[in-house]
């Protein structure tokens, strides 16, 4: 077998997302081994469950830093020392600045079917759009908000009973799906980008 790819996590909370990768990547067939997880915050249950899986860790606050620009610097750096194939934000609760979007693919999750309802209320505006179907993105990150690349979505049908919490969660149960499957495939197969299309199966990791 190949080498297996190399990832750089970034959580800033619970880390689900993150416990999803980790139990994949404890497969060798799975084609991954993450190498760090970084946060931007200290005492979060993420970088615990990366500590119980002997993963190292890193933490850079944007508050020890005199301007975004430094942390933005600062951050790319700490990522760059682990020489990542990809790097993935799992539940990551700040937009990367371009030290790093321009140095590493990074990938995102969205609880929308984009370009549909982005930002930070996702699945509260779905509901009120009063949409009978969402679901989850996973995309690859550029500069602006939810609008890289799209490279895996899946459908969530929306319940006449649902409010915003039933709902997130059962987006939240497919898209770590999601997700494992498409860094697994990515980090296997390759990937593409041409203008907004991303295809899977190339044969070699790129960004």
């Amino acid at each position: 077998m190949s080498q297996a790819g190399r990832l750089v996590v970034l959580v800033s909370g619970s880390g689900t997302n993150l416990q999803a990768l980790l139990d994949a990547v404890a497969d060798r067939s799975y084609g991954a081994a993450i190498v760090a997880v970084g946060a931007d915050r200290d005492g979060i249950e993420g970088l615990a469950r990366a500590e119980r899986a002997g993963v190292p860790t890193f933490v850079e606050k944007l508050s020890s830093y005199g301007s975004r620009a430094d942390w933005d610097t600062a951050l790319a750096a700490r990522i760059a020392a682990y020489k990542p194939d990809l790097v993935v934000a799992a539940g990551f609760m700040k937009i990367l600045g371009a030290p790093t979007l321009e140095s590493f693919p990074v990938l995102n999750t969205h609880p929308a079917l984009l370009p549909s309802f982005p930002g930070a209320h996702g699945v509260r505006d779905a509901m009120a759009h009063g949409v009978k179907v969402t679901g989850c993105t996973v995309m690859l990150a550029d500069a602006g908000v939810d609008t890289g690349p799209i490279v895996a979505q899946e459908a969530v049908r929306v319940f006449d009973g649902d409010d915003e919490h039933l709902l997130h969660e059962r987006i939240k149960t497919v898209e770590r799906g999601l997700l494992v499957d498409t860094v697994g495939r990515m980090v296997r197969e390759g990937w593409t980008v041409t203008g907004r299309t991303v295809r899977l199966g190339s044969g070699g990791m790129k960004k």
